[in-house]
């Protein structure tokens, strides 16, 4: 038994530390022989009779693995058969799996580059031209810093741009696209092999084939440039004009390809100066281009739409003057082109001839302007956004609602004209385009501020049958401006109106009150008597605080009240205690207030109480120091009371309580009475030490995954207590004759860990009696950790709004059937919530199902915030009464997506005979209270 239990020991805590790297035994080498692909490959290609059975073996072989060493014979054997085979398709499968075959991890092709070119010099076939040069483009790729290879690769692309076959000049062009150069003059070889036109640019060879008569090439063309410009690559101006050309193509993918083009030298030239056609004026390029892109707005190709409207988006340094024309459908001065006074001015003076005032508009502009040249004050900028918002594909719309809020968040002055048409977007048909333009408002809400006719139509969508929509309206609500009192009024009208035919918005509603008030304390000042129906000289009835509707009164009010001290002496002795009432229980709603009546710290008091309260413990030297029992508990008591009053540091308080509450069970569960008695006579202290031991661990666990905001420090200090709770398992497992995880390195010094590592030589070779009692030494005069905050420490929650348990009315349905329950819950500070909140159901007779929801069922109101709307099945066999079912939310865990998981062995690494590490513990910790739903499985009718 002692040998076992040492054995045991040892096993337990060798996972405590690192292990050394031992010696490494010298391992035979085994030389182990493959079938040779190459030779099975060749037997295959040798049999085949025809060219049909040639390209069924080159498919089966295809799908089969190659290894590294021996991708060359194959490639041998492949291009032997292709000097043999006369099919062209025979010849363009083996072409592409040249190209398959050196994307193989570990192969360097640059020993069949001669090969290939080789083979694209004598073949005829357009298509396996085009194939082969595919290939080269795929070596090219794999070789970037070989110069030698990449200067030949562009030499011969060279040399085939002059082919007639489209496949091979867009194949040539994307292949100085990916290596091309700008420091290495080329040179571009006629078909006779004659050099012509020496030394030529890359970007100027590429810019060549902008008007190629195939519009396949030209879009390869453009791309090639792009694709330079990705590189790192400058590209030059020169190739604006003949970017702006290819606007009108005939074919919608050079337009596209070009719309791009356009917006990346917008991007490198901003400044740059060029003139406008038919006139001698000169304008900025970003704003010549913002109204070339702005006329794709009303492209025949809805994609090119898409494209440029989202590109609009990103031009932030255009002019405000011609930004504020995408809003403005007029053209200007009936497409006459006016000059300024001063020019009028001049040219009379050098004619000789003033007006004489006797016919009307005789000195109006007389020259026609071509509308076809006319650039930024024509269909251009004019209007592309009205264009944009009232396109008829819903995707055109919603890409205009972006780019307009980009550009409205760099640009009071144009959000405030934005506003009106963002506001229209509200009555869109489609529900995905109301929902992108109400978040667009949100988030230019702090440069505008709503008129009441502006906010009547943004209110009228509270009426809308989507959860999703109207939530996004109260989040939008809650950072929006207003102007008048009225405003206040009218919102607050339609809030209640939302709240009597959607029961459900209700926390949302209140949270949407909440900051309502806070942004607008002054306007809420004037309606608060008749807000709460009080009188001067008159009493006047208590509202019943049961009622939502006079919640959300309150909640405005008292949220307006916080910055606005004169407010509280317009209140009534019930508002005082319906105050205090909703403090404590809404206290999330509802703000601190200085009241005479009750009384509270700051958040800078609070936050002092907090640090000084940990300070205060941390001068505990050990588990065993005098009073410190009951330090703790008056500490815990404190800390739970000051996240009740101060919800702003309701996560920190938390956290520091489980954490100080696991400390205090430790300290329980090792009382010198516990140990110094005989074991058979302790059997109910040790119950309790071992019941403290799963608690401390269970607690570990919520403090590490239920917590965000954690840094290093306090991960490694939950380790620390969690490997304690360990030890004190060990030792009681010990006591009464009946594993440790992988840890990182303490950060403090005297810890239990540091100490643990100190005695491990010793624990290793003592007898298991022994090692029991230096555990519980060590264990019992282990130094108190003095636990530092970060800035922040938010607590995962969630709240189960539907349903909502409160119905006495059981849910029906024949057993053995299933019936769906609705779920309608939100989620507070959850990481990744589509992988660990899992939806369970206890069944009366204590059956317990745990429910995935699906990706889509969790939707993102607003931030930081998660909305879980979804469905459950419930199924059970025949009961004779109803009875209640709970439905909770759970947050799943595991130890290996831990913020500190240990560095996983190297592939290497043989893991046999090392302890099983703690990466595979799982579990759930409850994220939400229990909902009570009574069911009523019915027998089925005969």
């Amino acid at each position: 038994m002692a040998a076992h239990l040492k054995k045991r020991v040892y096993e337990e805590f060798s996972k405590v530390v690192q292990q050394q790297p031992h010696e490494e035994v010298p391992a035979k080498k085994l030389r182990l022989t493959k079938p040779s692909k190459s030779a099975a490959l060749h037997i295959d290609l040798c049999k085949a009779t025809n060219p049909t059975d040639a390209l069924q073996y080159l498919l089966s072989f295809a799908r089969k693995p190659v290894e590294a060493e021996s991708v060359e014979g194959v490639v041998r054997i492949l291009l032997e058969h292709y000097y043999k085979e006369v099919d062209n398709s025979v010849r363009l499968k083996i072409a592409s799996l040249l190209g398959l075959l050196s994307k193989t991890p570990g192969f360097s092709p640059d020993c069949i580059v001669d090969d290939v070119i080789s083979t694209l010099s004598n073949d005829k076939s357009n298509q396996v031209l085009a194939q082969l040069l595919d290939t080269l483009l795929v070596i090219g790729t794999q070789l970037p810093e070989n110069t030698a290879v990449t200067q030949r690769l562009i030499e011969v692309a060279c040399k085939h741009l002059n082919s007639t076959y489209f496949g091979v000049r867009n194949k040539c062009l994307q292949l100085l696209g990916c290596l091309g150069t700008v420091d290495k003059p080329l040179t571009k070889e006629s078909e006779a092999g004659t050099s012509i036109a020496p030394l030529r640019d890359v970007q100027n060879l590429i810019s060549d084939y902008f008007g190629d008569q195939d519009p396949r090439v030209r879009t390869a063309s453009i791309k090639a440039m792009l694709q330079l410009h990705g590189r790192g690559m400058k590209l030059q101006q020169t190739a604006y004009s003949q970017a702006c050309k290819l606007l009108n193509d005939d074919y919608e993918q050079v337009r596209s390809a070009a719309v791009q083009m356009v917006w990346v030298l917008s991007q490198l030239y901003p400044e740059s100066i060029v003139p406008i056609p038919s006139s001698n004026e000169e304008i900025r390029l970003i704003d010549d281009s913002f109204g070339k892109i702005c006329h794709m707005v009303s492209d025949g190709s809805w994609m090119v739409r898409v494209q440029a409207a989202k590109l609009l988006g990103s031009m932030q340094q255009v002019s405000p003057h011609f930004l504020e024309q995408t809003l403005d459908k007029k053209l200007m001065s009936d497409l006459r082109r006016k000059r300024t006074a001063h020019e009028r001015a001049k040219e009379l003076y050098a004619s000789g001839e003033f007006s004489s005032g006797r016919k009307w508009a005789d000195d109006a502009p007389k020259e026609k302007v071509d509308t076809s040249g006319v650039n930024l004050i024509d269909s251009g900028a004019c209007g592309a956004f009205v264009h944009g918002l009232e396109d008829e594909m819903y995707e055109v719309r919603i890409a205009a609602v972006e780019a307009l809020c980009s550009l409205a968040q760099s640009s009071p002055s144009f959000a405030e004209k934005c506003l009106d048409f963002l506001v229209d977007m509200f009555n869109d048909e489609i529900e995905e385009v109301r929902l992108q333009s109400i978040h667009a408002l949100r988030q230019i809400s702090t440069h505008i501020t709503l008129r009441e006719d502006q906010l009547d139509t943004v209110l009228a969508v509270l009426e809308d049958s989507s959860r999703d929509i109207r939530e996004a309206l109260h989040e939008l609500l809650c950072y929006t401006n207003v102007s008048t009192k009225e405003c206040i009024q009218l919102a607050l009208l339609e809030l209640l109106k939302n709240l009597t035919k959607y029961p459900t918005d209700r926390n949302s509603v209140w949270k949407c009150l909440k900051f309502l008030g806070a942004r607008h304390p002054t306007l809420v000042l004037p309606s608060v008597p008749e807000l709460l129906s009080t009188h001067p000289y008159f009493d006047t009835p208590e509202p019943d605080m049961d009622d939502p509707a006079y919640i959300a009164v309150l909640v405005l009010v008292f949220n307006a009240a916080k910055s606005c001290p004169t407010m509280p002496a317009l209140f009534s002795d019930h508002t005082f205690r319906h105050y205090a009432y909703l403090r404590d229980s809404l206290s999330h709603l509802v703000p601190h207030l200085r009241l005479s009546e009750v009384g509270s710290g700051s958040l800078e008091s609070a936050q002092q109480f907090l640090q000084e309260s940990l300070v205060r413990v941390s001068t505990l030297q050990n588990l065993d120091s005098p009073g410190a029992q009951d330090l703790l508990d008056f500490t815990i008591r404190d800390l739970k009371r000051l996240g009740e009053l101060q919800t702003e540091l309701a996560g920190s308080a938390d956290f520091c309580a489980t954490y100080l509450h696991c400390q205090l069970l430790l300290m329980k569960a090792l009382q010198e009475k516990l140990w110094n008695m005989a074991v058979p006579l302790c059997l109910k202290q040790n119950a309790m030490a071992s019941t403290a031991a799963q608690q401390i661990l269970e607690e570990t666990y919520k403090l590490e995954f239920l917590y965000s905001g954690l840094e290093t420090r306090q991960v490694a200090t939950i380790h620390n207590v969690r490997l304690q709770a360990k030890a004190l398992q060990l030792i009681l497992t010990a006591r009464t004759k009946r594993g440790l995880f992988m840890s990182e390195l303490p950060h403090f010094q005297d810890s239990f860990v540091e100490k643990l590592l100190e005695l491990m030589p010793r624990l290793v070779a003592c007898k298991p009696l022994d090692l029991v009692k230096i555990l519980q030494t060590t264990l019992r005069q282990s130094r108190f950790i003095h636990l530092k905050l970060p800035e922040q420490i938010h607590r995962a929650s969630a709240t189960i709004i539907e349903p909502t348990g409160e119905s006495d009315n059981p849910l029906r349905f024949t057993s053995g059937l299933v019936v769906a329950l609705d779920i309608d819950a939100t989620l507070e500070h959850v990481q990744d919530p589509q992988t660990t909140v899992k939806v369970q159901v206890l069944y009366p007779d204590g059956q317990s199902h745990i429910i995935h929801p699906k990706p889509g069922d969790f939707r993102t109101p607003g931030p930081g915030r998660v909305r879980l709307i979804t469905q459950v099945y419930l199924s059970h066999s025949a009961w004779t009464e109803p009875c209640q079912i709970e439905v909770r939310l759970l947050l799943a865990y595991s130890s290996s997506s831990s913020r500190l998981a240990a560095p996983k062995p190297a592939w290497n690494e043989s893991t046999e005979g090392l302890p099983t590490s703690e990466s595979s513990v799982e579990g759930t910790i409850n994220l939400s209270k229990p909902v009570k739903v009574f069911i009523m499985p019915k027998p089925a009718r005969r």
